[in-house]
């Protein structure tokens, strides 16, 4: 695509074709759309919806329970990225866990875990380990180091997702869709050929995208002009290749192996998940079997929207009850989530 982006600007603002309902599956392209104001650029036949591209929004609430009952185990610490501690359990979350007394702690980098294992090795420390095929190699490289180390005070508490059966779940369930963004950091990692199968099987294109305001406009022009077609676009060829990165790969597969996984919203999904293999499982801290997704507030429609079934504004919780200082469900906690974002003001409205 190598039109001046002043020029696809102005085919998108005037676009008066067929409606077109897009998709974003990556969390950070809602966060960039939503920042960059990309929405508004946009015909009023174009409506940008977001999927269940980001990892803490498609936690189900069994998850977070589980990890509030480890934080409350002695000599057992919890240890988290921030946004996971505000998102509600069935009950609490784990930010109200440990205010009531559980031992939870927070990090910035996975890496971290293992200097705490190492400098306490009389305390147990669980990671929360949540995230899609960009995050699941780096966790993998963790617990090789941790197993070559002979570490015996940490495990791993796993909620990992793969996104192409989730895609091919919505590709089936929710046909009111005509193109999807493609995720660029997952790609990166998996390459283009799953995207590849499931546009020729569904007869829908997708377009993989970077991040930066031009990169996305750009992309989703691309999915404009392919509206109709069953075909995938690289647009990100500096990071994306058609095999993506064989050696992340391998160091995933050897530690963990494919199974189901219940998404926040859908429910299970056969083969989208990654658990801890056998060999590794003594650093597993009890992940199969957390399917459970319990509302806090029963009102709550989180799923709805990381399906594209309603926009965050037509909650009824949405700005009243649910804020990002009292959020009552995932999509508001996290800074991918696009209940934050609308709340925040980025999107002009909730076209």
């Amino acid at each position: 695509m190598t039109a001046p982006i002043e020029y696809v600007i102005r085919r998108l603002s005037e676009y008066d074709g067929p409606p077109l309902r897009l998709m974003e599956v990556c969390g950070t392209q809602t966060a960039e759309i939503s920042h960059n104001g990309i929405r508004n650029l946009l015909s009023t036949a174009i409506q940008m919806i977001s999927g269940p591209g980001c990892p803490v929004c498609v936690t189900v609430s069994a998850y977070i329970d589980r990890l509030i009952e480890l934080s409350g185990q002695e000599g057992t610490t919890v240890v988290s990225f921030g946004d996971l501690f505000r998102v509600p359990g069935s009950r609490e979350s784990l930010s109200e866990a440990k205010a009531a007394g559980g031992r939870a702690e927070m990090v910035y980098a996975p890496a971290q875990i293992l200097d705490m294992a190492r400098k306490q090795p009389e305390k147990q420390f669980v990671f929360a380990a949540v995230g899609f095929e960009t995050t699941a190699p780096v966790y993998a490289g963790i617990i090789k180091k941790a197993k070559k180390e002979g570490l015996k005070n940490l495990r791993f508490l796993t909620s990992l997702k793969t996104m192409p059966a989730a895609i091919r779940w919505i590709c089936a369930h929710e046909p009111d869709i005509q193109g999807f963004l493609a995720p660029g950091h997952v790609c990166a990692v998996t390459g283009t050929k799953d995207y590849e199968e499931i546009a020729r099987e569904y007869g829908i294109p997708f377009v993989v995208s970077g991040f930066s305001p031009e990169e996305l406009i750009t992309a989703i022009y691309g999915l404009v002009c392919l509206r109709g077609r069953g075909q995938t676009r690289n647009f990100y060829p500096a990071v994306v290749r058609p095999e993506g990165n064989p050696e992340a790969r391998a160091v995933m597969h050897e530690v963990f192996e494919p199974c189901g996984a219940a998404w926040r919203g859908i429910g299970r999904i056969e083969g989208s998940g990654l658990r801890i293999r056998a060999a590794f499982r003594e650093f597993d801290a009890g992940s199969d079997g957390l399917e459970e997704d319990i509302r806090k507030n029963s009102q709550c429609r989180c799923a709805q929207v990381l399906l594209g079934e309603i926009s965050p504004g037509d909650c009824p919780l949405f700005g009243k009850v649910c804020t990002p200082a009292t959020p009552q469900g995932a999509c508001m906690v996290s800074a991918e989530g696009s209940c934050f974002h609308y709340y925040s003001g980025n999107e002009g409205g909730s076209r």
